[in-house]
Protein backbone atom coordinates (compact mmCIF):
# COMPACT_ATOMS: atom_id res chain seq x y z
CA UNK A 1 0.00 0.00 0.00
CA UNK A 2 1.49 3.36 -1.23
CA UNK A 3 1.55 5.86 1.63
CA UNK A 4 0.71 9.49 0.74
CA UNK A 5 3.02 12.12 1.60
CA UNK A 6 0.65 13.80 4.19
CA UNK A 7 0.27 10.55 6.02
CA UNK A 8 1.98 11.93 9.25
CA UNK A 9 4.22 8.85 9.60
CA UNK A 10 5.97 10.06 6.10
CA UNK A 11 5.71 13.14 7.35
CA UNK A 12 7.47 12.33 10.65
CA UNK A 13 10.39 10.48 8.49
CA UNK A 14 10.78 13.77 6.32
CA UNK A 15 11.47 15.78 9.55
CA UNK A 16 13.51 13.25 10.81
CA UNK A 17 15.73 13.67 7.68
CA UNK A 18 15.94 17.02 7.86
CA UNK A 19 16.59 17.52 11.77
CA UNK A 20 19.30 14.89 11.20
CA UNK A 21 20.41 16.92 8.45
CA UNK A 22 20.87 20.36 10.44
CA UNK A 23 22.24 18.12 13.59
CA UNK A 24 24.95 16.69 11.34
CA UNK A 25 25.68 20.51 9.89
CA UNK A 26 26.56 21.60 13.09
CA UNK A 27 29.56 19.74 13.13
CA UNK A 28 30.52 19.26 9.41
CA UNK A 29 30.32 21.23 6.51
CA UNK A 30 27.93 20.36 3.80
CA UNK A 31 30.83 18.72 1.64
CA UNK A 32 31.63 16.76 4.08
CA UNK A 33 28.08 15.21 5.10
CA UNK A 34 26.89 11.61 3.39
CA UNK A 35 23.42 10.53 2.53
CA UNK A 36 25.19 7.50 4.77
CA UNK A 37 25.49 9.97 7.73
CA UNK A 38 21.92 11.63 7.40
CA UNK A 39 20.70 8.23 7.34
CA UNK A 40 22.60 6.37 10.09
CA UNK A 41 21.66 9.56 12.24
CA UNK A 42 17.86 9.46 11.25
CA UNK A 43 17.90 5.48 11.87
CA UNK A 44 16.33 5.16 8.25
CA UNK A 45 17.42 3.03 5.42
CA UNK A 46 18.97 4.23 2.18
CA UNK A 47 15.67 3.82 -0.06
CA UNK A 48 13.34 6.20 2.94
CA UNK A 49 15.93 8.59 2.29
CA UNK A 50 15.69 8.70 -2.33
CA UNK A 51 11.89 8.00 -1.31
CA UNK A 52 11.67 11.69 -0.13
CA UNK A 53 14.32 13.37 -1.42
CA UNK A 54 16.56 13.16 -4.76
CA UNK A 55 19.76 13.49 -3.44
CA UNK A 56 21.88 15.53 -0.63
CA UNK A 57 21.17 18.87 -3.15
CA UNK A 58 17.68 17.86 -2.84
CA UNK A 59 17.87 18.16 1.01
CA UNK A 60 20.23 21.46 1.64
CA UNK A 61 17.53 22.81 -0.81
CA UNK A 62 14.08 22.24 1.01
CA UNK A 63 16.27 21.95 4.65
CA UNK A 64 16.91 25.84 3.78
CA UNK A 65 14.05 26.46 2.30
CA UNK A 66 12.47 25.28 5.51
CA UNK A 67 14.68 27.06 8.02
CA UNK A 68 13.74 30.36 5.85
CA UNK A 69 10.46 29.93 6.16
CA UNK A 70 10.52 29.67 10.15
CA UNK A 71 12.20 32.79 10.41
CA UNK A 72 10.15 34.63 7.71
CA UNK A 73 6.87 32.87 9.58
CA UNK A 74 4.69 34.41 6.48
CA UNK A 75 1.70 34.09 8.50
CA UNK A 76 2.72 37.11 10.52
CA UNK A 77 2.95 39.12 7.16
CA UNK A 78 -1.09 37.93 6.44
CA UNK A 79 -3.00 40.66 7.93
CA UNK A 80 0.31 43.55 7.62
CA UNK A 81 0.90 45.78 5.11
CA UNK A 82 4.36 46.38 3.45
CA UNK A 83 5.38 49.28 5.58
CA UNK A 84 8.64 50.11 7.40
CA UNK A 85 7.78 48.07 10.58
CA UNK A 86 7.16 44.76 7.61
CA UNK A 87 10.80 45.58 5.60
CA UNK A 88 12.43 45.85 9.03
CA UNK A 89 11.07 42.34 9.96
CA UNK A 90 11.69 40.99 6.77
CA UNK A 91 15.30 42.13 6.56
CA UNK A 92 15.72 40.76 10.27
CA UNK A 93 14.32 37.36 9.38
CA UNK A 94 17.24 37.86 6.23
CA UNK A 95 19.96 38.33 8.20
CA UNK A 96 19.03 36.01 11.03
CA UNK A 97 19.26 33.01 8.79
CA UNK A 98 21.83 33.91 7.07
CA UNK A 99 23.64 34.37 10.36
CA UNK A 100 22.53 30.85 11.33
CA UNK A 101 23.96 29.28 8.52
CA UNK A 102 26.96 31.04 7.54
CA UNK A 103 29.30 28.53 9.10
CA UNK A 104 27.61 25.51 7.97
CA UNK A 105 27.56 25.92 4.57
CA UNK A 106 30.75 25.82 2.59
CA UNK A 107 30.71 28.92 -0.03
CA UNK A 108 30.15 27.24 -3.07
CA UNK A 109 26.35 27.26 -2.06
CA UNK A 110 25.99 30.84 -1.90
CA UNK A 111 23.94 30.96 -4.84
CA UNK A 112 22.04 28.18 -3.91
CA UNK A 113 21.24 29.90 -0.70
CA UNK A 114 20.94 33.02 -2.32
CA UNK A 115 18.05 31.79 -4.63
CA UNK A 116 16.31 30.08 -2.21
CA UNK A 117 16.24 33.61 -0.03
CA UNK A 118 15.09 35.78 -2.79
CA UNK A 119 12.24 33.52 -4.21
CA UNK A 120 10.98 33.00 -0.33
CA UNK A 121 11.03 36.63 -0.71
CA UNK A 122 9.18 37.11 -3.92
CA UNK A 123 6.30 35.26 -2.18
CA UNK A 124 5.71 37.34 0.54
CA UNK A 125 5.98 40.71 -1.53
CA UNK A 126 3.59 39.71 -3.94
CA UNK A 127 1.23 38.51 -1.63
CA UNK A 128 1.74 41.68 0.52
CA UNK A 129 1.40 43.94 -2.50
CA UNK A 130 -1.48 41.83 -4.33
CA UNK A 131 -3.04 42.63 -1.09
CA UNK A 132 -2.11 46.09 -1.04
CA UNK A 133 -2.94 47.11 -4.25
CA UNK A 134 -5.61 44.46 -5.52
CA UNK A 135 -6.22 46.70 -9.04
CA UNK A 136 -2.91 46.10 -10.19
CA UNK A 137 -1.83 44.22 -12.86
CA UNK A 138 -0.49 40.47 -11.66
CA UNK A 139 2.95 41.48 -13.83
CA UNK A 140 3.45 44.38 -12.51
CA UNK A 141 3.13 43.28 -9.04
CA UNK A 142 5.03 40.24 -9.46
CA UNK A 143 8.17 42.57 -11.50
CA UNK A 144 8.16 44.95 -7.84
CA UNK A 145 8.24 41.81 -5.83
CA UNK A 146 11.21 40.05 -7.34
CA UNK A 147 13.01 43.93 -7.70
CA UNK A 148 12.15 44.22 -3.81
CA UNK A 149 13.05 40.46 -3.01
CA UNK A 150 16.68 41.12 -4.79
CA UNK A 151 17.04 44.61 -3.05
CA UNK A 152 16.51 43.07 0.38
CA UNK A 153 18.28 40.22 -0.40
CA UNK A 154 21.22 42.26 -1.87
CA UNK A 155 21.05 44.75 1.53
CA UNK A 156 21.95 41.67 3.43
CA UNK A 157 24.72 40.58 1.80
CA UNK A 158 26.28 44.17 2.33
CA UNK A 159 25.13 43.98 5.92
CA UNK A 160 26.61 40.69 6.93
CA UNK A 161 30.22 42.50 4.99
CA UNK A 162 30.25 45.59 7.34
CA UNK A 163 27.59 43.56 10.16
CA UNK A 164 29.06 47.35 12.29
CA UNK A 165 25.15 47.83 12.85
CA UNK A 166 22.39 45.81 14.28
CA UNK A 167 20.15 44.95 11.38
CA UNK A 168 17.62 46.90 12.00
CA UNK A 169 19.51 49.67 12.23
CA UNK A 170 21.45 49.47 9.44
CA UNK A 171 17.89 49.04 6.97
CA UNK A 172 16.40 52.42 8.78
CA UNK A 173 18.10 55.16 6.77
CA UNK A 174 16.87 53.35 3.22
CA UNK A 175 13.27 52.70 4.96
CA UNK A 176 11.70 56.07 3.96
CA UNK A 177 13.14 56.00 0.28
CA UNK A 178 11.73 52.76 -0.18
CA UNK A 179 7.73 53.69 1.54
CA UNK A 180 8.53 56.76 -0.51
CA UNK A 181 8.23 54.43 -3.73
CA UNK A 182 5.28 52.10 -2.54
CA UNK A 183 2.77 54.68 -1.72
Amino acid sequence: MAQSKTDPRVIRTRKSIMDSFITLSETKEFKDITVKDITAEAAINRATFYYHFEDIYDLLEKALSEVLLVNLDSAVYENRRLDEETFTGIFEAVTNFQKAISHRCHSGYEETIARIIREQLEVIFFKLLSKQHPAEKAQTLSLTAVMLSWGIYGASVEWKRNAQLPPEEFIKAALPYIRHGLD
